[in-house]
């Protein structure tokens, strides 16, 4: 078999990985949930579940990953050979495989935007309401998206670990931050911005309740890409010269520091023209274009908006894609190409209901929702929560302890003293939390 491909510098692990965190959750769904769940207090319950449950999560899979040198199903096979733990692994391959099906469709929402946005097809040409709503009623149109979307990711992927992921999120990653900043700046000098600053940083509990809490617990292990064993195929890839601990808190840091900086780019200027910052997923498409259309060169910043929104997009979908290719390709590097295209057709093809939820299909549902919005109920309520606890439970009682506490301290410097601290969490405290979670999701699934 030949030598399996390895990142090449520890930066680049490290922007891939906050590439695969950093999407859809932070961007998309993060400023619209603390928008529905009360800003500021859900902001700050959201930072502190990242800390103590989504890090201690993200270690978990970098230490699989790294002391198995295999992916999501080879890891579990390599560590515990026989047993019930491989089921882990598959879950994880078969949660990406669903997730990607239905984020692909709303990365095609976005190209479809941005391509818009680029000749001015998106400020002054109508209620926003209505474009989005005529492009999800487009069946066509959603999949050519769709399709558009998935070949990006299997261009990438077929170029492999360090000329496909790496080089991508390089690049991307960066210019995610600069387009970000550049906004936050823009969103802040305008009239009235500071209501929504107060909005988002000054936390009231009042408007907090069980569900919130909750939502603020499930979306810090979401948002961290951490449950399907995307970061154990990842961290595959890493050399034994860099410290897991150190690498772990810069993605969560990072991430974090993405949530805030969505959060300050889109609810000053939400609340400086005085719309409402509780407008759920249509957010990003309905009401930030109304925000924008109201701006000088608003068409120029919501272009620049939308394309950072399509990197931090892309950069999370080529982690799904790659846990799939990987795999089937199990380190051979010579079938990635035709695993890549194959598995991303296959995608594709899975996809096309949930891209046709919102026109052909739409009378077509399950337990009330359509199947696009089923399908990311199961992903991200059932089998997340599910991935989140097996592997929590693999780390801490089945794994063998003497790998855990090696690769842990290995290269940690003042970080793998933290270990003694982080083994009761991963025992405990997370397992017992993303069991209420799960229980709590499970009893709100009504016929």
């Amino acid at each position: 078999m030949e030598k399996q491909e390895q990142w090449s510098s520890k930066l680049g692990f490290i922007l891939s990985s906050a590439g695969a965190a950093i999407g859809l959750g932070a961007i998309w769904k993060f400023p619209y949930v603390t928008g529905q769940s009360g800003g500021g207090a859900f902001l700050l319950l959201f930072v502190i579940f990242t800390l103590l449950i989504g890090l201690p999560m993200l270690i978990s899979e970098f230490i699989i990953g790294r002391g198995s040198g295999r992916e999501a199903v080879g890891a579990y096979k390599k560590l515990a050979p026989g047993s019930f733990w491989t089921l882990t692994g598959k879950i994880g391959v078969v949660g990406c495989f669903l997730l990607l099906s239905f984020y692909s469709v709303v990365g095609g929402w976005v190209l479809i935007y941005t391509i818009r946005a680029l000749y001015g097809g998106v400020i002054g040409s109508g209620d926003p309401g209505a474009i989005f709503g005529a492009m999800t009623e487009n069946g066509w149109l959603t999949i050519g998206g769709h399709a558009l979307f998935m070949l990006l990711n299997i261009i990438v992927i077929a170029a492999g670990v360090q000329k496909g992921i790496e080089f991508a999120s390089k690049y991307m990653m960066p210019l995610l931050f600069i387009f970000f900043i550049i906004l936050v700046i823009r969103s802040l000098t305008l009239d009235g911005a500071m209501e929504g600053v107060a909005f988002f940083l000054q936390p009231d509990f009042s408007k907090i309740n069980a569900e919130a809490v909750l939502y603020a617990l499930g979306h810090s292990f979401f948002s961290l890409a951490v449950g399907f064993s995307c970061m154990v195929t990842y961290s595959s890839y890493l050399g034994k010269d860099v410290s897991i601990p150190s690498s772990a808190g810069s993605v969560a840091i990072m991430n974090i520091f993405v949530s805030v900086l969505a959060g300050l780019a889109i609810f000053p200027a939400v609340f400086a023209f005085g719309l409402e910052p509780t407008a759920g997923p249509g957010l990003l498409f309905v009401v930030l274009p109304a925000v924008f259309s109201q701006m000088p060169f608003g068409e120029l910043f919501l272009f620049m908006f939308l394309l950072l929104f399509l990197f931090a997009t892309l950069t999370s979908s080529f982690s799904l894609l790659e846990i799939i290719t990987a795999a089937f390709t199990k380190g051979e590097a010579a079938s990635r190409k035709k695993i890549s295209l194959l598995s991303g057709i296959i995608v594709f093809l899975a996809g096309i209901p949930a891209a046709l939820s919102f026109s052909a299909f739409a009378d077509i549902s399950y337990f009330g929702r359509n199947i696009f919005n089923m399908t990311d109920y199961l992903v991200s309520n059932i089998l997340l929560p599910l991935g989140n606890l097996l592997i929590a439970l693999f780390i801490a009682w089945r794994m063998d302890q003497v790998i855990v506490k090696s690769e842990y301290e290995l290269n940690a410097g003042r970080f793998g003293s933290t270990y003694a601290y982080w083994l009761p969490l991963m025992r405990w405290i997370v397992p017992i939390t993303i069991a209420v979670v799960f229980v709590y999701t499970m009893s709100q699934l009504k016929m």
